[in-house]
């Protein structure tokens, strides 16, 4: 006689609705994207820097969004303790990295003050800091107390400020909570089917 087996109705529901809820995972997971974020920099933040490398580079995790091809909305700043600025202010913006021509002045403590345009189409900015110890001999730049134009290419208005707290603090995207959220409810959904089943199962072969 063939064995027949069947599953509990309570238990073919608890599994619809556990493939009901993990199903708009498929539409929410692909658009929820956060913003880009810190990857990598020249210098490194609370790095000791003892020689000035040609460029101070800002890499992200993801591409950035030059839309006119010349940095707008861009912004790659270097000040030293007593706020004046380092540098030409111009900016060069290649896949997931900005930079700008490194120059700085005597030794101290110094602030990169970053701003970017994300894959996503936000604003994003954040900073970070660094030690410079010069070698013997170093030509010392004097700085600014004006915000570098890029000699008048460049428009610029206040400095922008770090919109992500700390440096490496992100905020959790909302897409991305939400997305989290519907995955713990599929999981206790199905986990609460399966332990129903072992109830009842144990019951019945206890009660034949």
């Amino acid at each position: 006689m063939p064995l027949r087996f069947r599953l509990p109705l309570f238990v073919l529901v608890a599994v619809a609705v556990a493939l009901g809820v993990a199903a708009p995972l498929v539409g929410t997971a692909a658009p929820a994207q956060a913003h880009n974020y810190l990857a990598s920099s020249t210098p490194k933040a609370g790095e000791i820097l003892t020689a000035l490398p040609k460029d101070f580079i800002v890499s992200t995790n993801d591409g950035l969004l030059n839309i006119d091809g010349k940095g707008a909305g861009f912004g790659l700043q270097v000040t030293d303790s007593a706020g004046k600025y380092y540098g030409d202010g111009c900016i060069a913006v290649e896949g997931m990295a900005m930079s700008t021509a490194a120059a700085l002045g005597a030794a101290g403590a110094y602030t990169v003050t970053w701003q970017a345009i994300s894959t996503d189409g936000h604003t994003v900015s954040d900073s970070f800091g660094f030690t410079w110890q010069p070698p013997t001999g170093f030509a010392a730049s004097s700085g600014s107390s004006q915000v570098p134009d890029c000699n008048g290419a460049a428009s610029v208005g206040t400095e922008p400020a770090p919109d992500s707290g700390t440096s490496g603090a992100q905020s959790v995207d909302p897409g991305t909570l939400s997305t989290v959220l519907w995955i713990g409810g599929a999981f206790l959904t199905l986990a609460s089917a399966v332990i129903l089943t072992l109830v009842i199962t144990s019951r019945r072969k206890r009660n034949p």
